[in-house]
């Protein structure tokens, strides 16, 4: 936010303005301490409530109830006293708790007594043949550019993939005067089944009644292929067709000038890992997640994460995450709570109710994770699945070493857009688990910094002023 400025130490710091950041920065101020929240987005908000304070959707039946009731969030950390520092990037993150951070080409490093990490999630990687052609872009970036510009794609647009981002998407673009050509559904059939024993807890939570409505607000208006399992973009210098498939069926063909490709999210593990969290396999998420204890602390001393970043369960969940965090916190710093911990455990639990029958419903296909051919895998460094498994065959056995070989997770976005492909192909070229193959090991910076900022940094800590 414009107008404010941040000392070179704070009682809690907390990495990240969406649901989980904003409500432990509430929290937390609102008990007397000085916390600081800092975000690299021009406002808070996150992902799901991005641009909540300068949208120019106004129609709010367009983005829906969900969306605005991060207004709320907003206003309880003004009112709060919390200091937010938007644009302002993290790039690094010690055991010492200090953060080294950047703002309008000037980088410094601030002290906390406590970090609550709440970065959120990424989408996961979507890995088919021609995902890279421009005209392909994922469902988040679509939305992003409806939440903060008020754009939807013209043209005849198809989403491909599956979660439950892509239904919302869909029906917030139709109420925006969108057209849809159709949905490609990747959902498998087995997944319903494996599904079915979850289903009790998923009827009893609020999810299911905002899912129906939303698939069936879609199918009123949109063609729906189901069952896809094969997928691909055609072009030269930009997308013209999208080639699919249905499990037993003839390849079809539909000419489109956009294609939006989803297949769920995953927690965004970068700054946590370089700080030196443990983190494991999750054999149902299908990704990394942190270690942590149920208040939301980890094995490093004064670092919690809270909200997605801790695991995938959804934005209100993430917002009760972020208040257990912020509990935690202020028992470790001697100071009384405004609230009671067992009202948030329990809104916790009732918004995590039937989770565990997303997870199993939209799990991806492999073929959807693990690319083969000269299907791009890293982006930034235009590294290809078959060299990948080339690579594996001279006896490269992990992504760190990849690195060395292909220079796979070294480009601009660290192994974001790379990394989870990279660990299952490893994985599957080499006939082992995930878990023994392991991730990129990552290092400050994780986000780009230049070095005339590092260069500006004298020794010990330094204020860094948001305009």
């Amino acid at each position: 936010m414009s107008g404010v400025s941040f000392k070179s130490a704070c009682d809690v710091v907390i990495v990240g303005a969406g649901p989980a950041g904003l409500a432990a920065a509430a929290l937390t101020a609102e008990a007397g301490l000085a916390a600081l929240v800092l975000d690299e987005n021009p406002a808070p908000g996150g992902q799901i409530y991005r641009a909540i304070t300068t949208t120019p959707v106004r129609n709010r039946t367009v983005l829906g109830a969900d969306y605005w009731h991060g207004a709320q969030l907003i206003e309880d950390v003004q009112r709060s006293g919390a200091e937010i520092a938007t644009g302002t990037a993290v790039w690094s993150l010690d055991r010492a708790l200090e953060i080294g951070v950047s703002r309008a080409g000037k980088a410094g490093m601030i002290r906390a007594r406590r970090v609550i990490l709440a970065t959120g999630a990424l989408e996961r990687p979507f890995p088919i043949p021609g995902w890279t052609l421009p005209g392909v872009m994922t469902a988040g970036a679509a939305q992003t550019l409806l939440k903060s510009s008020g754009l939807v794609a013209v043209g005849r647009t198809v989403l491909a993939g599956m979660g439950p981002l892509l239904w919302l998407l869909a029906a917030q673009m139709l109420r925006a005067g969108a057209t849809i050509e159709a949905i490609l559904d990747t959902t498998p059939r087995a997944n319903y089944r494996r599904a079915l024993r979850h289903a009790p807890s998923f009827l009893r939570s609020p999810l299911f009644a905002k899912g129906i409505g939303l698939m069936r607000e879609v199918r009123a208006k949109v063609r729906i292929v189901g069952n896809v399992t094969e997928l691909a973009a055609e072009g030269d210098t930009r997308l013209r067709a999208v080639r699919f498939a249905r499990a037993g069926g003839q390849a079809q063909r539909l000419e489109v000038d956009q294609l939006l490709l989803h297949q769920g999210v995953v927690p965004n593990v970068n700054l946590a890992m370089a700080a030196g969290v443990a983190h494991r396999w999750d054999r149902v998420q299908l990704c990394w997640s942190p270690v942590i204890d149920a208040d939301g602390n980890t094995p490093v001393p004064g670092i919690a994460i809270a909200g997605d970043g801790a695991g995938i369960a959804g934005a209100r969940a993430a917002e009760e995450r972020g208040r257990l965090a912020a509990l935690a916190a202020l028992r470790s710093l001697g100071v009384s709570a405004p609230m009671q911990e067992s009202a948030v455990r329990r809104a916790l639990q009732r918004h995590q109710a039937g989770r565990r029958f997303l997870d199993t419903l939209y799990q991806p296909l492999r073929r959807f994770r693990i690319p083969d051919g000269d299907t791009m895998v890293c982006r930034c460094e235009e590294v290809t699945a078959r060299e990948i498994r080339a690579t594996v065959a001279l006896g490269c056995e992990g992504p760190t070493q990849m690195k060395s070989f292909l220079r796979c997770g070294m480009g601009p976005c660290q192994g974001r857009l790379c990394g989870l492909t990279v660990t299952e192909l490893i994985a599957d070229a080499r006939g082992c688990a995930p878990e023994d193959v392991g991730y990129y090991r990552l290092r400050p910076p994780v986000k780009p910094i230049t070095l005339g900022e590092l260069a500006q940094l004298p020794p010990g800590s330094t204020p860094v002023q948001a305009a």
